[in-house]
């Protein structure tokens, strides 16, 4: 089954559909900024799972954040671990900077 991903700004998500299929399979909530999106919740119907519609999701939301030259902040707990099991997507990752002076 191919999984087709689209964004949908106006939802502030992107959504996962198989083979032209109307029924959403997954979504990908975000919140965007001019530097960075934070994927702040994933899901996939249970219909849906194990077929690869959660992977689909983070691999097209992270690449179209790489072609905007954003950086990603993952709150969602499933993007989050879907970065660390791909190490590709590390340099996505937005790093915190200390204000603290010395």
């Amino acid at each position: 089954m191919a999984v087709e991903v689209i964004d949908v700004p106006e939802a502030r998500r992107y959504e996962a559909r198989l083979d032209g299929e109307s029924t959403v399979a997954g979504v990908a909530q975000y919140i965007r900024t001019a530097e960075l999106v934070a994927f702040v919740h994933t899901e996939v119907s249970p219909a849906y799972e194990g077929k690869g519609v959660g992977a689909a999701l983070a691999r097209a939301a992270l690449d179209e954040a790489r072609a905007a030259n954003l950086l990603v902040l993952a709150t969602c707990p499933f993007i989050a671990g879907w970065i660390a099991r791909h190490p590709e997507y590390q340099d996505l990752v937005y790093q915190a900077r200390s204000r603290v002076s010395d």
